[in-house]
């Protein structure tokens, strides 16, 4: 359509739907920077909090790592575990993608929402008398098992083939997720790390969580460049950088120097 002055207007309806094709976009950029920052932050909040909270109780903070991930349910950060899983697991759950990758994805949902909610055995006690904690090892071992098949299938997952930048992460993730999960089960049934400050089992559960998070993120950045949304994400960060750096500045530095300063 041609308005009065020759210009070519675009039809109300057609309108509405590229700008509801736009917001449906972003809002999935958006989910999958959620997952990745759930999944990058968690492993460091959880001794982080600890520690922080020891130091303004007057402690040292020294068993600020707990044993596991889990075990942090039995510790100052028992709120951001429990809140992080379970917003990891509706994201997971409302997360749409191809048919095999929705059915994976509930189910690692549901999983992480069961982590969150039965908790592992407390420190000292048998995991074997206790039904809510062989649940919680249940749901635990399900989850990683889900978030590694979850992403070797994002890597065969149609509309993706031709974009090995998105995924050769996911596949690269679930193949280091499977690797630390056997990793852990070897330590566990060897005792090997038993007295570390970071045990094997964290360590391992860090790696697994790092590689799913920093899959997502990776896949976000790349939507983020599909949609042209990745440009102004890079100018807010380095708006946000110049601020930082400004008080700091001195001639010469970052700019050229003034005629005050050279004279």
């Amino acid at each position: 359509m041609s308005g009065a002055d020759g210009a070519v207007t675009v039809p109300l309806r057609d309108r509405v739907v590229a700008a509801q094709r736009d917001q449906d976009a972003r809002t999935v950029m958006r989910l999958r920077l959620g997952v990745g920052v759930i999944g990058v932050l968690l492993p460091l909040a959880l001794p982080l909090g600890n520690w922080i909270a020891a130091r303004l109780d007057g402690r040292s903070g020294a068993d600020a790592w707990p044993g596991s991930m889990s075990g942090a349910y039995y510790t100052s950060t028992r709120d951001i575990f429990v809140g992080a899983l379970c917003a990891l697991g509706i994201f997971l759950i409302v997360y749409r993608f191809s048919r095999l990758n929705d059915v994976m994805g509930t189910v690692a949902g549901c999983c992480a929402v069961g982590v969150a909610l039965f908790p592992t055995a407390a420190p000292g006690s048998d995991a074997t008398e206790s039904p809510v904690a062989v649940l919680h090892f249940v749901f635990a071992v399900a989850l990683l098992a889900g978030m590694a098949v979850f992403c070797l299938l994002m890597y065969w997952a149609p509309g993706i083939e031709e974009r090995s930048y998105v995924r050769r992460p996911y596949l690269v993730a679930g193949v280091l997720i499977l690797m630390f999960m056997a990793l852990a089960g070897v330590c566990a049934a060897t005792g090997v790390g038993d007295d570390w400050l970071i045990t094997p089992l964290y360590l391992c559960e860090w790696l697994s969580v790092w590689s799913f998070g920093f899959a997502w993120t990776g896949a976000a950045l790349s939507l983020a460049a599909d949609i042209g949304r990745l440009s102004r994400t890079r100018a807010v960060v380095g708006a946000v950088l110049g601020w930082l750096r400004s008080p700091g500045d001195v001639p010469g530095r970052g700019e050229p120097p003034t005629s005050e300063a050279t004279s």
